[in-house]
């Protein structure tokens, strides 16, 4: 086989550290429709700061990594990897356009033997039935005679710096077994945790899309318990920390749950079921008990401001954090906004602080003033929504009234200051 020389497709979270883990072993090419995107990147800094600075110029500079967004670019290349969002529309139904249009590119530049490899979060069969037909038609190539393909779904988790790309255990599969040999082999020379090499490409996609809603379905049976425990008055936390000394027990913890994997997934995973004519009842279940958890955070909140006799109308609110996860810039489905919008209705005056979201992309996609700076008024109630690093230092008493409500979402704060947590 020659020389393998790869393009990955679409520069976000997943495309971007992958390319330039692939770049330390074959010549790469990083393609991404947003020029803004490939000038950041070949200026040397990754905004979604998944890539630091120095690993990305090292790249660029002693390992030949190129970013484009022209085609002819990326025409000599002969293996392929589409790393392109997979997200839901307003009606949580699979939102497949970012994948049609990465097959297109592939069909306009792939050649006889090349393979592309699909990382995006689908349910099985998306990348034989959906994407590859896409493929075929375009290039007027023969799936599996002309052209071969792949799925390896992604496992990035943003924001950690301990469990990156290469340190995560890959999942690979071909579309003949020579080419899941083949697919797996290329994984394996830069992925330092190992592989694992599913029997079909319809096996790792099921696989991917299961793993997240399963953790979507334990996140939803002890915010479940949290609702039950806080109506009781006791402490959800004590009762966790108590279960989890035995030794099969399941560490999850009460929260909310966003962001484009655990959030999205199940709804995949759903009408997937439903194609074939069965409705998975407990998989939908848990998103309805997840996707309510900010309105009832928000109602808390409320309901303790009223037992300290806070007047709530026109009353002053902090809320800390607006990104779906800690020391992560990305704010795509945060349900924080959840918490925003149900306050709403009580005619609030809401102030978000948040040291890692970009208020311009925070005000372009939900309509929100978010700042990086650290409010200097007192509020009547304060909101730990997201656990930034800089917040666990923070001494939140300081940002309140001497009456005001603090609610510990993330469970991270002093026990003694907050009224009320998950």
């Amino acid at each position: 086989m020659k020389e393998t020389k790869i393009c990955v497709i679409g520069l976000g979270y997943v495309g971007l550290p992958l390319a330039r883990l692939f770049s330390t072993k074959y010549q790469t090419i990083g393609f991404d429709m947003s020029q803004r995107r490939v000038d950041a990147l070949m200026a040397g800094h990754d905004a979604t700061l998944e890539v630091s600075d120095e690993l990305l110029q090292d790249a660029i500079n002693n390992h030949g990594f190129v970013c484009t967004t022209k085609l002819e670019d990326i025409k000599d290349c002969n293996f392929y990897v589409v790393a392109v969002p997979t997200p839901v529309d307003e009606n949580n139904n699979p939102d497949l356009t970012p994948l049609y249009g990465a097959s297109t590119t592939v069909g306009k530049v792939i050649s006889k033997g090349d393979v592309v490899v699909y990382e995006s979060t689908v349910y099985p069969g998306v990348t034989e039935d959906e994407c590859l037909p896409v493929v075929e038609k375009v290039s007027g190539l023969k799936f599996n005679e002309d052209f071969f393909a792949g799925y390896s779904p992604e496992r990035i988790n943003p924001g950690d710096k301990l469990h990156t790309v290469e340190k995560i255990k890959k999942v690979t599969s071909g579309s003949t077994p020579e080419i899941g040999e083949y697919v797996n082999e290329v994984y394996s020379s830069v992925i330092t945790a190992g592989t694992h090499l599913a029997p079909t490409i319809k096996v790792a996609e099921a696989a991917k899309v299961i793993e997240n809603s399963q953790r979507d379905i334990n996140i939803a049976f002890v915010n479940e318990l949290s609702r039950i425990f806080t109506k009781m008055g006791i402490d959800t936390l004590d009762v966790l920390e108590a279960a989890s000394t035995k030794w099969n027990f399941l560490p999850f913890k009460p929260g909310l749950v966003g962001g484009h994997c655990i959030g999205v997934d199940p709804y995949y995973l759903a009408q997937c079921a439903q194609r074939y004519g069965y409705n998975p009842e407990i998989i939908l279940a848990g998103r309805r008990m997840n996707d309510g958890m900010g309105e009832y955070v928000a109602n808390q909140v409320v309901k303790l401001m009223l037992k300290k006799g806070i007047q709530v109308l026109h009353s002053d609110i902090v809320i800390l954090g607006f990104t779906f996860k800690e020391n992560c810039p990305d704010v795509r489905n945060t349900k924080v906004v959840d918490i925003v919008n149900a306050l709403k209705e009580y005619n609030l005056n809401i102030t978000i602080y948040d040291p890692w979201a970009n208020p311009a992309i925070a005000e372009h996609e939900y309509g929100l003033v978010v700042t990086n700076e650290l409010p200097t008024n007192k509020f009547d109630a304060a909101i730990m929504a997201v656990a930034h690093n800089e917040f666990k230092s923070l001494d939140v008493t300081k940002l309140v009234k001497d009456n005001a409500v603090i609610y510990d979402v993330k469970g991270v704060l002093p026990r003694d200051i907050v009224d009320g947590r998950l």
